[in-house]
């Protein structure tokens, strides 16, 4: 490869990244599972367009469900307590809007427009009453539900930490209990999502204690704790798939007059569910960390916060493009292919135009050079002694 082409690569991906002193166990997650998450999406547009998919396909996504979104309110829970402990409070609010709220308003507005625009040609048909559920039902807008739910679940975490200060029990114990009442306001996803995911930032905060430190990650490095946990995985997904039934933890709904015992206890088994996907594929990363290889997810996941914003968008035009241009309709070909374009063109996007000339599309402020997008990981040393 010519010198000039290494530059633009280098340029494109930022590939400096891959130098600096990072946890790096935390970019390899989030590069997993935001790869679970386009394979999610890319998977419902070829569907709902109407090309058949086996069931294999179907399953892969749906095993996912239970611990994919999990895994990023968990890291964030992490770095949040983090936060708190060399940051003022204002500054971790702003911050937190500036990267999760603002966008949120900006590219679902965007989405909403090109939907209603580009009718004929897309899955979801939107109407202009449609821009009102940016303001109370982000569920109704695709992948977009996160970013709100990520940022109430962080002003609820800091007013119950700094304010309330509630020891640890008492904190998973309140973080449960709003796991069990979100489906009861599905009707508001503003309100449920967050409810429903709350007990993992918790998580976070409790594992931040000790799994940043060096010494806790050699020892669990040990291939044997990977290993002894994959059995306890399809164990789960069994369960899962035959009698909890696969849901995704952001769609269920609950009525009043149901069952309570039954409800609690399944929604509880869902819980554990999720923790061990969530702790498989943590042991997994630590792994990956410890042996350096596929470092070309620890890029996908230092840019995940701009990839689950674009790729919906990208992925839909790949998947047009595909089948009314060229008349593809293969699954073999519009998943790897929609999947792969959802995640590298984010990336590029942002590091050519969006970090110095389109920056307000995606965060309040400017940022600063090889600022990390969704977290920075602070405190690196302070952690670790």
């Amino acid at each position: 490869m010519d010198e000039p082409s290494k530059n633009w690569i280098a340029k494109a991906f930022n590939t400096s990244i891959l130098n600096k002193k990072r946890y790096f166990w935390v970019d390899y997650l989030r590069g997993i599972a935001i790869i679970l998450v386009v394979y999610h999406h890319t998977f419902l547009g070829i569907e709902k367009s109407g090309i058949t998919v086996p069931k294999s396909i179907v399953d892969a996504n749906m095993a996912a469900y239970s611990f994919r979104m999990p895994l990023f309110f968990i890291f964030s829970g992490i770095f949040t307590a983090l936060s708190l402990s060399s940051k003022p409070i204002k500054y971790i609010l702003w911050n937190k809007f500036s990267i999760l709220l603002y966008p949120y308003f900006i590219w679902s507005f965007i989405q909403i427009s090109l939907q209603i625009f580009l009718s004929q040609y897309v899955n979801y048909e939107s109407t202009y009453p449609d821009y009102l559920y940016i303001l109370y039902q982000p569920k109704a807008l695709a992948q977009f539900w996160y970013l709100p739910a990520l940022f109430n679940c962080t002003l609820v975490f800091i007013l119950v930490k700094t304010y309330f200060k509630l020891k640890t029990k008492y904190h998973l114990l309140l973080g449960v209990i709003l796991f069990l009442l979100g489906p009861f306001f599905i009707s508001v996803s503003m309100i449920s999502n967050w409810m429903r995911f709350y007990i993992f930032l918790v998580i976070g905060d409790l594992l931040s204690g000790f799994i940043l430190k060096e010494a806790v990650r050699e020892r669990l490095a040990k291939p044997f704790y990977f290993i002894s946990f994959i059995p306890m995985f399809f164990i789960a997904q069994y369960y899962y798939f035959n009698y909890i039934g696969a849901r995704a933890l952001e769609n269920d709904f609950a009525t009043f007059g149901i069952n309570y015992t039954d409800y609690i206890l399944n929604e509880i088994c869902f819980l554990m569910i999720s923790l061990v996907g969530c702790t498989t594929f943590i042991l997994f990363s630590i792994l990956l960390e410890k042996w350096g290889r596929l470092k070309w997810l620890r890029i996908v996941g230092f840019y995940s916060l701009y990839i689950y914003i674009m790729h919906v968008m990208i992925v839909a035009a790949v998947r047009l493009m595909l089948k009314q241009f060229f008349g593809i309709t293969d699954y073999h070909v519009i998943l790897p292919l929609g999947i792969t374009i959802g995640v590298v063109i984010p990336i590029i996007f942002y590091n050519l135009l969006g970090k110095n000339y389109l920056w307000f599309l995606f965060t309040a402020e400017k940022p600063s050079p090889n600022n990390d997008p969704e977290l920075n990981q602070r405190s690196f040393a302070k952690a670790n002694q």
